[in-house]
């Protein structure tokens, strides 16, 4: 997805690039190439040959096109064509060649390397005298930083004073949320700076600005030539998503060191900053002549992780003190360090980030505060930490604050308010031109939609974040979505795509340490396991999930993962591990007052109590969960309940329980345990209702079937859906051959006929 996206989307480019791939960038390792010429030089040749074929009038018209388009669209080719007294039927000749068109917006080219070749067919004093032309019709309000852009693109030579100017544009720019303007803006005012320490500093922001707009590679590459003190925490950041998490953490860290040095080298303590405003005076470029010689970070904010928490209580005398963009920085970076800790699994991490915070004078973000108080067993004092960083997640917010928010509300069981907050922050990254950020929003939302029993919907919006997170170079983030997905897998009982996806998530978290996928991957296979009555397997892998330490464990998923645990050691009858895990578990949520994480204790209580005491304990279960949002689970509990009731010989309520958990089941898509349903009923010898009448075609296929046959109804190929769902052709293949099988259908027309009918 990364080389198609390099390749300008092009298939034949990207079959081109492969075979000169080093043995690093194939692996991941290094950044794809940027330019042209590396990526396609057969490719790009041809084009050029095709454009150097055309009329000198119509090259030029081209030219003037392809320079108004790209790397940013300015939209002032009609007013160049006029200010120029160019004449348009020159275009005639490219139609005609089937190179471009005219529109009455412009030009459309007829794919993005023949905008490329048109625009390096042009000779250098052709190109600057193009820019120059549309940097002069480029006046209107609002337009200033596509002037400034064209006005570098056309200078001869390094200019201090041009490269001011494009800072100050990129700036403007940035505060927008159009990171492609600012990163091109950037990149080109290095290029003219003369100084070298100010061309490292816009470099690092045009890496930032790269990393915003999804550009992973890009980002990655820059980083490499900038050689700036925002180094580490650009890399940090880079590594977080994509290298190694343990690395990700230290380098954040020290980074957060550092800055927070800087603020009190600029003699405030760290009790007199707070959250700046987007603009504020404080934040500027360093390109931007505004503020000269200035070594802070300008604003809004140049590093790939947004807007910083409040470092402060907001109500605090020091909430309204001046601005310290240092300090802002810091504390973001302690956020972030947070997240690697999370992604690692070693949330003792967590605690030594709390303590360079103390030591600091820095009040620590609310999820990291909670999580060490968690790490050391404070788990009131953590409740009480997370369900303040979990209130702050208003519309409209940074969006690394609403993850932040939702991550503490998945740890405090509030699904809802997780939902909510991750929702929150795609839609305003989408707002702010942050493209990266959407997909690990959806990361954590995916818990969310799982545990609240909305599979199809999770599953669904969790490959489309995969696919984008795999084409923004976010490679650890595209691991966790293959993990939840491997879990969606199965409950919608799917066990070949299960397998494979959790086989792929820990292949990658095992080499780049993250416990956190290793650990929901493992637990996915449990759960297949223990759904289709290989409990003996279940438990053996949840046993090695509670073993397991930083980088292939997590504390957080072995936790969520107890009642799974306890219920599987009861049948195979290896209880006293179990009633352990029980007992931290039942100390986690009498603190949180979760109803969900207490109806989940009293089901293990009911099923570590033996007979008759177990029916108390399973009816507090299900009264519990009834103020609860974890329906998936309170189907199980009926089940499990129904099946205890059917033992005591309570016949009547049994078959009421059981019909409710398979209504539910069969609801949610979870075929598996929609079966062990039904053998409870025929054990109970109670008549299994079958549905009459026509099913429709959603309701007969798992989520993951119906997205490969609406995409085959679509006309894509086997190896196109692979790509677009990171699956094996032959688990397409697999996929495709169950849908067949369930609509009673042998070939893709019917398939397309079928769908068609049903409106999908």
């Amino acid at each position: 997805m990364r080389v198609l996206r390099a390749a300008y989307g092009d298939p034949r480019a990207a079959a081109e690039l492969v075979p000169r791939l080093t043995e690093r960038q194939a692996a991941g390792l290094d950044p794809l190439p940027s330019e042209p010429a590396e990526l396609a030089p057969e490719l790009l040749r041809a084009h050029r040959r095709e454009i150097r074929a055309l009329p000198d009038d119509t090259r030029l018209l081209l030219l003037l096109a392809a320079a108004d388009q790209h790397p940013v669209p300015t939209h002032a080719f009609l007013r160049a064509v006029a200010a120029g007294h160019l004449d348009t039927r020159a275009l005639d000749a490219a139609e005609a060649a089937g190179i471009a068109h005219a529109t009455a917006n412009g030009v459309v080219f007829r794919d993005a390397w023949t905008r490329v070749a048109a625009y390096e067919s042009g000779s250098s004093a052709d190109r600057r005298d193009t820019h120059r032309l549309l940097a002069r019709v480029l006046h209107g309000d609002g337009e200033t930083p596509r002037r400034s852009w064209h006005r570098g693109a056309g200078a001869l030579g390094p200019s201090a004073r041009l490269a001011g100017e494009l800072g100050a544009s990129a700036l403007d720019a940035r505060e927008l949320g159009d990171h492609l303007l600012a990163g091109a803006l950037a990149e080109r005012a290095a290029a003219l700076s003369p100084d070298p320490r100010d061309r490292s500093r816009l470099l690092s922001r045009a890496a930032a600005d790269a990393w915003h707009r999804g550009d992973g590679d890009r980002a990655r590459g820059l980083v490499l030539v900038a050689s700036s003190s925002d180094e580490s925490a650009l890399s940090g950041m880079l590594a977080l998503r994509s290298g190694n998490a343990t690395e990700a953490f230290d380098g954040l860290l020290t980074a957060a060191v550092r800055h927070a040095r800087a603020a009190l080298e600029q003699g405030r303590t760290p009790e007199q900053g707070r959250m700046p405003e987007r603009g504020g005076a404080l934040n500027r470029s360093a390109g931007d002549q505004r503020q000269p010689g200035s070594d802070l970070p300008d604003g809004p904010y140049p590093y790939p992780y947004g807007p910083p928490y409040p470092h402060s209580h907001p109500d605090s005398e020091s909430s309204q003190r001046v601005p310290n963009p240092a300090l802002d920085v810091a504390v973001h970076l302690l956020a972030r360090a947070t997240e690697a800790a999370m992604y690692t699994g070693d949330l003792r991490r967590c605690r030594e980030a709390a303590t360079v915070s103390a030591r600091l004078g820095i009040i620590p973000p609310g999820t990291l505060a909670g999580l060490a108080a968690a790490v050391e067993g404070r788990y009131e004092d953590a409740r009480n930490l997370l369900k303040a960083a979990a209130g702050r997640c208003g519309p409209g917010g940074d969006p690394t604050l609403l993850i932040h928010s939702g991550i503490a509300a998945l740890l405090l069981g509030d699904h809802p308010g997780a939902a909510r907050a991750t929702v929150r922050a795609a839609a305003s990254a989408r707002a702010r031109g942050e493209t990266v950020t959407v997909p690990q929003a959806m990361e954590f939302r995916a818990y969310a939609d799982f545990w609240t029993g909305r599979p199809r919907a999770a599953e669904t919006a969790a490959a489309d974040a995969l696919w984008q997170a795999y084409a923004t170079g976010q490679d650890n983030g595209a691991c966790h979505l293959q993990a939840a997905l491997a879990m969606f897998a199965a409950v919608t009982g799917d066990g070949e795509v299960c397998r494979d996806r959790a086989e792929a998530a820990r292949t990658h978290a095992r080499a780049h340490g993250l416990g956190l996928p290793a650990a929901l991957a493992l637990w996915a296979l449990a759960f297949l396991d223990l759904s289709t009555g290989r409990f003996e397997s279940a438990a053996a892998r949840l046993r090695a999930l509670a073993g397991f330490g930083p980088g292939h464990g997590h504390r957080a998923i072995r936790h969520l993962a107890t009642p799974h645990y306890v219920e599987a050691a009861v049948r195979t009858g290896d209880t006293r591990v179990a009633r352990a895990a029980h007992a931290d578990y039942d100390r986690w949520a009498t603190a949180v007052r979760s109803s969900d994480d207490l109806a989940l204790s009293a089901r293990c209580r009911a099923l570590l109590a033996p007979g008759a005491e177990a029916v108390d304990h399973y009816r507090t279960a299900l009264d519990l969960h009834a103020h609860g949002t974890r329906d998936f689970e309170r189907a199980r509990t009926e089940l499990l309940f129904g099946s205890a009731l059917r033992r005591l010989r309570h016949r009547t309520e049994a078959r009421d329980r059981l019909h409710s958990a398979l209504e539910a089941f069969e609801t949610f898509g979870a075929p598996h345990c929609a079966t062990q349903a039904r053998a409870e009923l025929r054990a109970l010898g109670a008549p299994v209702t079958v549905v009459s009448g026509p099913v429709k075609v959603a309701a007969r296929l798992t989520a993951q079937q119906l997205m490969v046959a609406r995409m085959v109804a679509e006309g894509a190929t086997n190896r196109e859906i692979a790509v677009r769902l990171a699956l094996s052709p032959r688990t397409i293949d697999h996929h495709l051959r169950g849908v067949f099988s369930r609509l009673g259908i042998r070939s893709r027309v019917e398939l397309v006929r079928l769908l068609g009918e049903e409106g999908l």
